[in-house]
């Protein structure tokens, strides 16, 4: 059960939100876009970030540049 210490884990990188256009969810109340997050877990197609709710979210990487 990784995600139950996520929060306590040191960061993998620091991410920018790059933009908050969804095709299907509603992102924008989450991550505000020119915003840098700590990513605490990745897969191929998510990073899992600490967002503007202090809770770690699940996001597509194509909302993320590398910083």
């Amino acid at each position: 059960m990784i995600h139950a210490t996520w929060k306590d884990r040191t960061s993998v990188k620091m991410v920018k939100c790059i933009h908050t256009n969804a095709e299907k969810y509603v992102v924008n109340n989450m991550l505000t876009a020119g915003k840098t997050y700590e990513v605490k877990n990745e897969t191929e197609e998510f990073y899992f970030v600490v967002d503007n709710s202090g809770h770690i979210g699940g996001y597509f990487k194509d909302y993320f540049e590398t910083v």
